[in-house]
Order: structure tokens, then sequence, then C-alpha cells
């Protein structure tokens, strides 16, 4: 795992004074289902999107907070990845997409018998969002209707 000493000075100096927001997710959710029949969807901070799909935008003053839905049956070597973040080694995830969205991963689940189902779409959004204001309330709030929409049951996170 990376520690802080790992990054450059001058993300290193950015992390240390950035004044990030505390908050108490208590009591949070629960799974009221077994996870064999729970529907599953995957939410990522890795950037991904799809060739007809527009690329996030780094340019936007502290982070494109939009979001890309990310079809389940996607071929995930499709997928093209806009992080702008330079504090991380992509490499990784451009060699398996599965580590940062394992729909390949949950697809073999649910052959197995382990999950339920999975939803319909997936969510892309971009990390190294300094400003997550507009993030938290248009951008969360968007993706909560239309999972609740697809009655997915638990999501899985995957920050990058």
């Amino acid at each position: 795992m990376a520690k802080l000493s790992d990054l450059k000075l001058k993300y290193w100096l950015y992390m240390r004074a950035y004044p990030y927001r505390h908050i108490d997710w208590r009591p949070g959710a629960r799974l009221l289902k077994p996870l064999a029949a729970a529907r599953i969807a995957v939410v990522t901070s890795a950037a991904f999107y799809s060739a007809d799909q527009k690329p996030f935008d780094p340019g936007v003053r502290g982070g494109d907070y939009s979001y890309r839905e990310i079809p389940e049956d996607i071929a995930l070597d499709t997928l093209r990845i806009g992080h702008k973040s330079e504090a991380f080694d992509h490499s990784g995830i451009e060699r398996d997409k599965n580590l940062a969205l394992p729909l390949d991963r949950l697809r073999e689940m649910k052959r197995e018998g382990l999950v339920g189902q999975l939803a319909k779409r997936h969510y892309s959004f971009m990390g190294s969002i300094t400003a997550p204001g507009r993030l938290m309330q248009v951008t969360a709030p968007e993706i909560v209707a239309k999972l609740a929409v697809d009655g997915v049951d638990a999501v899985l996170l995957t920050p990058v």
C-alpha cells in the first residue's frame, strides 16, 4: 500500500494541508437480503468512459463532478481512462480494469451463485475532486436515484 511519503513533494504538501471533510457514516446501510439474492452495482472513481461518451474534463476547477454510466455488458478492455491525477500509477488499471471496475469478477460470482444479479448500469466518476460540493449536491443524488430505480441492493465502491 502506498504511503503519503511515497508521493512527490508537491502532492505530499497538498495532502497534508488539504481540509478533508469528516462524515459520520453511522448507522450506515445494511444489506437486507442474502448477497446471493442481491442486485449489485459498482461505483468507481477511476474516470472510466466508453468511446461513445464525452471524456472527463480535467480543466474543470475543483474537479469534473460529472459521471458516466457504464452498461453491465460492456467489454472492459474497450473503456478509456480519463483520470487527471498524476499522484497514482495508472498502469495497474490500464492492464486490468477489473481492479477498479470488477465487472468480470462479479459476472463470475453471479454464475457461481455468490451474488444475485448485476445492475444494468454502473457508474464512474473522476477522482481527485478537490472541491467536492457539486459532487455531493448534484452527482451523488443523481446516481443514488438511478440506483434506486434499478433496484440495486448493494453498491461496491472502488476508489482509485
